[in-house]
C-alpha cells in the first residue's frame, strides 16, 4: 500500500480547545502562526486596535463571526475586549504543497474532499477511516465544515493528529487544481445511475463526499470526472456519511491492492 511520509499534525492531546481572549492576544496568536479554528467578534466593535486586527485577518484570510456581547460573556467572564479566538488543535496543510510531494515519492495520490460535512462526530469518524485506509489528505472548505475540536479528535481516535487536513476557501478551485495535476474527481452522489464499483480508482483520485441532507454541491458535480452511487437494497435507502465514505474508500483500496 502507500508509503507516503505524511506531515505530522500531532500535538499534545488536550480535553478542551485552547481559547485566546482579547484583541492584542489574538493579534499575537496570529502573528506567531497559530491556526484559528473560529473567531468571535462583538458586533459594533471599533477602535484602532480592532482595525489592526481586521487588517491582519484580511491578510491571513481568516473569517470571523460577529456576535452579541452576551454570547462572548457566556463563553468567558474574562476581559475578552470583544474578541475570542479558538485555536485549532492541528496545523492545516496546503494541497498545492502536498500534491508535488506525493508525486515525487512515486506514490499514487488518494484524497478525500468533504463538502459541507458539519457534524464533528461524522467528521472524526471519517478521518479515522481515511487515516486507516492510507488517504494522503482530507480537504475541507473554510466555511461550512465541521470544527476540529475535542469531540472530532476523540471520535477520530487521534487520526486528526496524523492525517493532513487542507482547508481552502473554494473547493471548486481546489478541484480544478487537482484535475490539472492529473487527479480524477469522483463524486459520491445519488444523482447518477453509475455504481461506485464501475469506477477505476487505481489512478490518482480524489473522492468527494457531501452532507447527508444536500449532498455534493453542483459546482463540484459539474467538474467531476465520475459520478457514482453506492447501491442500496433496503427500505431506508441511505447511509450515514461516515459509513458511505468508508464504503467508497475501501473499494478504492481493494482495487489498488490488486
Amino acid at each position: 500500500m502507500q508509503n507516503f511520509q505524511r506531515h505530522d499534525n500531532r500535538m499534545a492531546p488536550r480535553e478542551t480547545n485552547q481559547m485566546v481572549f482579547g484583541i492584542r492576544a489574538v493579534i499575537e496568536a496570529i502573528d506567531s502562526g497559530k491556526e484559528i479554528e473560529s473567531l468571535f467578534v462583538q458586533r459594533g466593535l471599533a477602535g484602532s486596535l480592532f482595525l489592526e486586527l481586521k487588517a491582519l485577518l484580511k491578510e491571513h484570510e481568516i473569517g470571523f463571526q460577529q456576535v452579541p456581547i452576551e454570547k462572548l460573556n457566556r463563553i468567558t467572564r474574562k476581559n475578552h475586549q470583544g474578541v475570542i479566538a479558538v485555536i485549532s488543535p492541528i496545523t492545516y496543510q496546503k494541497i498545492e504543497d502536498l500534491v508535488p510531494a506525493i508525486y515525487e515519492k512515486g506514490e499514487t495520490p488518494l484524497f478525500l474532499i468533504l463538502d459541507g460535512v458539519t457534524d464533528v462526530r461524522n467528521f472524526g469518524a471519517i478521518a479515522r477511516t481515511a487515516e486507516c485506509s492510507g488517504v494522503h489528505a482530507i480537504i475541507v472548505p473554510k466555511k461550512g465544515s465541521a470544527e476540529i475540536n475535542p469531540d472530532a479528535i476523540k471520535t477520530s481516535a487521534g487520526a486528526l493528529y496524523k492525517i493532513p487536513v487542507c482547508r481552502h476557501d473554494n473547493l471548486q478551485k481546489v478541484g480544478k487544481f487537482l484535475i490539472e495535476s492529473g487527479i480524477q474527481l469522483v463524486v459520491s452522489t445519488e444523482k447518477t445511475d453509475n455504481s461506485i464499483y464501475s469506477v477505476d480508482y487505481s489512478g490518482p483520485t480524489a473522492i468527494i463526499m457531501g452532507a447527508e441532507d444536500v449532498g455534493v454541491s453542483d459546482d463540484l458535480i459539474r467538474i467531476a470526472d465520475h459520478l457514482a452511487k453506492i447501491p442500496m437494497f433496503g427500505e431506508i435507502g441511505s447511509l450515514n456519511v461516515s459509513v458511505s465514505a468508508g464504503v467508497v474508500l475501501y473499494e478504492a483500496i481493494r482495487q489498488r491492492a490488486k
